[in-house]
């Protein structure tokens, strides 16, 4: 299920940050952060609110373009020249999905009308054993997305994110508006993609089981490993 993006420099590395230092308005949010992921593995990173976990998600997707240190998507470095291409390598799933206007339907098919995606049109087939694995109803489909719940949106988010099939999965908190079987099924289907590699802002490395490995991301960056 799924394959890698031919682009890709070196597949075996999907990330690797080296000594990361973000600055908000004189705030040090990450300071001398480090964390290398291998391919197809995936990895929790728990830690305080505003400890810099969401901004490290951020940071790999180019959205903080002021940082020091140095970041490696898949081997190439992540900068002003390659950000749009390297971008194309992975999936992201926030917190609180915005899926736009229209129905559940339309948020899922949205990404494959940019043409970067446009050969992937097919995926959209796979769509409702998604959904049924994650205990959604096929109904769910033709519902306005204003209509969802905060929990749905993430499943919907989720599906989507598979749907693209990139090899690099970032997720933040995407079981926190979850109920407990919700939760299960969520990192049953996570943990079964073998290919993808990921790494997943929780609160609780418990709702996380997919993971091999947390990181605690402590004192504005200092990375904690546990197995």
């Amino acid at each position: 299920m799924g394959s890698i993006d031919t682009t890709i420099r070196d597949a075996s590395r999907p990330v690797e940050v080296e000594n990361l230092v973000v600055r908000f308005d004189g705030r040090t949010v990450l300071d001398g952060f480090s964390l290398s992921l291998d391919a197809g593995e995936k990895v929790a990173l728990t830690g305080r609110s505003g400890g810099g976990k969401s901004t490290l998600l951020k940071c790999l997707m180019g959205f903080v373009p002021k940082f020091q240190g140095g970041i490696r998507i898949f081997g190439e470095p992540l900068g002003p020249a390659t950000v749009w291409r390297l971008r194309r390598t992975l999936a992201w799933v926030p917190q609180e999905p915005d899926l736009g206007m229209g129905t559940a339907r339309e948020a899922l098919t949205r990404p494959f009308a940019w043409r970067v995606n446009r050969a992937q049109a097919a995926a959209m087939d796979r769509a409702p054993a998604l959904m049924e694995r994650l205990l959604l109803d096929h109904a769910l489909l033709d519902k306005p997305v204003s209509t969802l719940s905060g929990g749905e949106k993430q499943r919907i988010a989720v599906v989507g994110a598979l749907l693209l099939d990139r090899p690099l999965l970032l997720l933040d908190e995407p079981a926190s508006a979850l109920d407990p079987e919700s939760r299960r099924a969520l990192a049953a289907l996570l943990g079964e993609q073998e290919h993808r590699a990921m790494l997943c802002v929780t609160h609780d490395a418990d709702t996380a089981p997919f993971c091999a490995r947390c990181i605690a991301v402590t004192n504005g960056g200092e990375a904690l490993n546990h197995g």
